[in-house]
């Protein structure tokens, strides 16, 4: 399996899938999960074609289990770092919830000409906390109670998202599928309850709104209206107003996990973008 090591002595670990010269394509996943929750999304561009990278997150999945640099700045420099090993030139990076906050501020500081295209789904910027700025947000309350239901018993909480909000499972008539739930509870226990503690802080209160106004490739905001966990109205609306070029896809009654529970519609607009 590959890792890289950054200058702090982290490991992180990657998949680096497709032909070497295609053009890249590189995920970024939510919390508290890793680069397997981008399985559908590879495949299918490995299909077209495409040279598909995916990184665990430090912390995360199989990265080192880091008790510091748990924070959006080492996430990307992470990433520049990361980016600047595999020579990457022209990639177009997808970032799913805290993911997506990820993507703006590395392509906010990213080297000319790595970065031709980007999107956003289901991503925390602009901001998800309630400030003065940003009276919309969701209440510190709320992410206090994350915090405290993940050091006290995250087993049973990261059973409990994924069987909810998270895919809209708490939804009246939703098929809900146990093996995707499990599989959320295997990507979030595999990472270090440190750093995932340390990220609940990381996605919740960061301000990248400039980094969006900083961004000048072509951006795509993907978000469902029914999203529990980052809500649509303060979040993709936001954030297609702050960036010089983009785009909002907006899907009716699709829940925070989409990529996950609609990839037959998710996957076909992310290929016109990026061939587009």
């Amino acid at each position: 399996m590959p890792f890289f090591e950054t200058s702090d002595g982290t490991e992180i670990f990657y998949k680096d899938w497709g032909p070497k010269d295609a053009r890249p394509i590189v995920f970024h996943h939510g919390w508290p999960l890793s680069a397997d929750d981008w399985d559908n999304q590879m495949m299918f561009f490995l299909g077209k074609g495409y040279r598909v990278i995916a990184h665990d997150r430090r912390g995360h999945g199989r990265s080192t289990q880091t008790d510091s640099g748990n924070e959006m700045d080492t996430y990307a420099a992470d990433m520049i770092a990361l980016a600047s090993a595999l020579n990457l030139q022209g990639a177009v990076h997808i970032g799913h919830s805290t993911g997506g906050g990820e993507v703006a501020r590395y392509v906010a500081r990213s080297e000319g000409g790595r970065v031709s295209k980007a999107v956003l789904i289901g991503a925390v910027p602009p901001i998800m906390l309630k400030t003065d700025a940003n009276p919309e947000g969701l209440a510190r309350e709320v992410f206090d109670g994350f915090r405290e239901q993940t050091a006290s018993n995250r087993a049973q909480f990261f059973l409990d998202v994924p069987s909810g909000p998270f895919y809209g499972y708490n939804r009246d008539g939703a098929k809900v599928d146990e093996g995707v739930i499990r599989n959320w509870w295997r990507q979030g226990m595999m990472g270090g309850i440190k750093a995932q503690y340390d990220c609940i802080k990381a996605f919740s209160e960061t301000d990248f709104t400039e980094d969006l106004k900083a961004i000048r490739q072509p951006v795509l905001v993907v978000h469902g209206d029914d999203d529990q966990i980052v809500p649509y109205a303060d979040s993709a609306p936001k954030s297609v107003e702050l960036l010089s070029d983009g785009t909002l896809k907006t899907y009716k009654g699709l829940p925070h996990g989409l990529c996950t529970t609609h990839p037959d519609v998710v996957n076909p607009d992310l290929l016109a973008f990026v061939e587009g």
